[in-house]
């Protein structure tokens, strides 16, 4: 444990179990807050929460599909069982989906990315708001991207428009409840190297330093580096801070 940055706090990731999701529960436990882990994936999730156990923090695994309603309650409810309350949440879950332009791109792959990436979003802040109004305030934090920013033509239509969709409902929350002292964010990622940037990669998809070069900063950001983003926004430093969507692109959407 390093910090007081997130001290006392109770916090919710999704998506917890690799890449950005995972940096980002290590980083809060490093800060002092009890997590919350969350992902299909149990066997990464539990490695995670374990290896912040070992490190000293408090940490527990719960396995659920953001796509259902059911499992996205039931999560929120084990995580105020477990730990008592719900401060703050990172909606981090998401895919990339098959790589197709849009007149090409699949109508189950346009409902499964949408269904992951806007759907998933949605449903956790519905239920994390509930808690959080009885309980007089908290912090929500969204992973949208570089792509919810600005057009990608990158063949990936679905993810692009879940993206542009996640900051709409950021800005919408965020105004609803501002009154109510829970603050909306996002964190809008440029390419982040992630095992799913990595698969990408690998299967050429898109060559790496075609990647960098998209980047006035000429590199791929690190997962650690949106992690440090998510964690100021689920702060207190940040209270005057809601309705944003902050681009961690090394200046990609600055162009």
């Amino acid at each position: 444990m390093r910090t007081e940055l997130l001290s006392g706090k109770i916090a919710l990731i999704t998506g917890a179990s690799t890449g950005i999701g995972q940096a980002t529960a290590l980083l809060f436990a490093s800060y002092g807050a009890r997590v919350a882990l969350s992902d299909v994936n149990v066997e990464g999730g539990e490695e995670t929460a374990e290896e912040i156990r070992a490190a000293g923090g408090s940490a527990a695994f719960f396995k659920a599909d953001v796509t259902q309603a059911g499992d996205v309650e039931a999560l929120v409810a084990a995580t105020v069982e477990r730990f008592g309350g719900l401060d703050c949440a990172f909606n981090n879950a998401g895919i990339d989906g098959e790589n197709a332009p849009t007149g090409e791109c699949t109508e189950e792959n346009w409902s499964r990315v949408i269904a992951v990436n806007l759907t998933g979003v949605f449903l956790c802040m519905k239920h994390e708001i509930r808690v959080m109004l009885e309980r007089g305030g908290g912090a929500i934090v969204n992973t949208a991207s570089a792509a919810g920013l600005v057009g990608v033509g990158l063949g990936v239509p679905a993810y692009v428009a879940a993206k542009h969709g996640v900051v709409g409902l950021t800005r919408a929350a965020a105004i609803e409840y501002a009154k109510q002292r829970i603050r909306v964010n996002a964190v809008c990622p440029g390419a982040i190297r992630t095992p799913m940037l990595d698969s990408a990669i690998k299967h050429g998809l898109i060559p790496e330093a075609a990647l960098a070069g998209m980047h006035p900063v000429g590199r791929i950001g690190e997962t650690r580096e949106v992690a440090e983003a998510a964690a100021w926004l689920c702060s207190d430093a940040s209270a005057f801070v809601t309705g944003h969507a902050m681009a961690v692109d090394g200046g990609w959407t600055a162009v």
